[in-house]
């Protein structure tokens, strides 16, 4: 009889135990019926699981597991929702501003110091404002508009000439990786700085990837880690971008013509009159750089991997560029309508970033409680939009796993929403049109002088958040 007393107190024990710990997690989340998931390990949630694993995995098992259209998670300190699928690319898209805003995860808060944290937002007022001023200093000087873009074509056509006769013409191997980079921030800091210094180029090349690495890691700062290195380099960059930043203002001092992003920055005011502190523009122009830089070059090196393994589709973008080259004489930049001729060639730039996403997705912070699928996301959680809820998808791609540019041609039509590598809404990325003429300007010089082989068939492709191969994509050249 006092085994069964003492088993029943164990058990009521047990249940009220739970109910407690329910009721607490109810109370914590405010009573809401929250999305299905889990937070994962106490303080570090599923962050790790989310940064070392294959991002389309993470998200592609939850998916199974908890629901198709949205689950919770826990990862880089924030209480999050996934928000997963076509619809819920039309749902994100479709209500910036209203129900999200842009979030930038912690380690992007502290290497770019200038984005508050959420301490420094209570203590100074929500940076919104700040957000939006700093959007519209980019945008209305109208330098990533199409009408700007076809002024600047024929330098960033001439500058990947350059580049490809100083580190590629006369050699028989190298890595496809490395020059890549190069071309992508020698172009980034001549249009964004209006600076064109190799020298000083080279030296921030390290410094970028440590920090674009940084901007999704784990924000343990002591030597060895990916952070601190981060840090490191964030520094050094922005020493560098504080000395630029001098050179400029004595330059326009001096009557020269606001020709880029950065004159526009150092002469843009607040309502009240008052200049973008220096230290600041260093932030923001680093932060304008890396998206500039890593994603390009991202997607230039594995056009070089993808076409480099398929001679029939290196072939009929040959056809294509020869085509464009022919009607122009010698000496001839590109021009805006070379770049419109370019459809196979785009078409299968946009099949490697199907395959390989230079960019998994992005962040934005619940302004209001709002309702989802039937879940409940409160104010202040972060939500999650991510590629790799479509990308790879048989219901919206046949054979997702096979590499085909024709998927994109006139006639093929594919479900609203189920492909989009520059985000959607009005914050779709202002640098789309920048960035494609960028690579096909490679595309267009890389391929009318080369045909190249790979040195290391099937190399991985390492780096979850920003993906690149193992070996720095060593290549043969073969010149035309």
């Amino acid at each position: 009889m006092e085994v069964i007393v003492l088993s029943l107190t164990v058990a009521l024990v047990a249940v009220s135990l739970l109910l407690t710990i329910f009721a607490f997690t109810r109370r914590a989340d405010g009573g809401v019926k929250l999305p299905p998931g889990s937070y994962g390990w106490p303080i570090m949630g599923e962050t790790i699981e989310f940064l070392f694993g294959k991002p389309e995995h993470f998200v592609g098992e939850r998916m199974r597991k908890y629901s198709p259209d949205i689950f919770k998670t826990d990862i880089l300190g924030e209480k999050t929702a996934v928000i997963c699928g076509p619809n819920g690319h039309k749902f994100l898209f479709s209500n910036e501003q209203k129900l999200f805003t842009a979030f930038r995860p912690h380690p992007m808060q502290m290497l770019f110091r200038s984005y508050k944290t959420k301490e420094q937002k209570q203590a100074t007022g929500p940076s919104q404002m700040a957000r939006n001023d700093e959007a519209k200093v980019i945008r209305s000087p109208g330098f990533l508009k199409p009408e700007a873009l076809v002024r600047y074509l024929g330098k960033m056509d001439s500058m990947t000439q350059q580049q490809l006769q100083t580190y590629w013409e006369g050699k028989d191997t190298v890595k496809a990786f490395g020059l890549c980079k190069t071309i992508t921030l020698t172009l980034a800091c001549r249009f964004f700085l209006g600076i064109d210094n190799p020298e000083r180029i080279a030296r921030l090349v390290t410094n970028f990837d440590d920090v674009t690495l940084g901007m999704h890691s784990i924000t343990f700062n002591f030597p060895g880690t990916i952070f601190y290195r981060a840090n490191k380099a964030a520094t050094a960059i922005r020493r560098e971008l504080l000395a630029v930043i001098k050179e400029k203002k004595d330059a326009m001092a001096s009557g020269a013509p606001m020709q880029d992003i950065l004159s526009h920055m150092v002469v843009a005011s607040d309502p009240t009159g008052q200049f973008m502190p220096e230290a600041e523009i260093a932030d923001k122009m680093m932060g304008l750089l890396t998206a500039g830089y890593s994603t390009v070059a991202t997607t230039m090196t594995l056009f070089m991997k993808y076409v480099g393994e398929r001679p029939d589709i290196y072939n009929k973008i040959l056809a294509e560029q020869r085509e464009i080259a022919a009607a122009k004489k010698p000496g001839e930049l590109l021009d805006w309508e070379d770049m419109n001729k370019m459809k196979y060639s785009w078409n299968v730039i946009c099949e490697v970033m199907r395959f390989n996403p230079p960019l998994q997705g992005t962040f934005r912070e619940a302004l209001v409680d709002f309702t989802y699928a039937g879940y409940t996301i409160p104010k202040g959680w972060k939500v999650y939009w991510t590629v790799s809820t479509t990308n790879m998808n048989p219901q919206y791609f046949k054979n997702p796993e096979v590499f085909d540019p024709t998927r994109y041609q006139e006639g093929e039509s594919h479900i609203p929403y189920t492909y989009v590598p520059f985000g959607g809404g009005p914050r779709m990325c202002p640098g789309k049109e920048y960035a494609r003429l960028a690579v096909l300007a490679f595309v267009h010089n890389v391929v009318t002088k080369f045909k190249w082989d790979l040195l290391v068939p099937n190399e991985k492709i390492i780096g979850d958040m920003m993906p690149s191969p193992e070996k720095g994509l060593p290549i043969r050249l073969h010149a035309h």
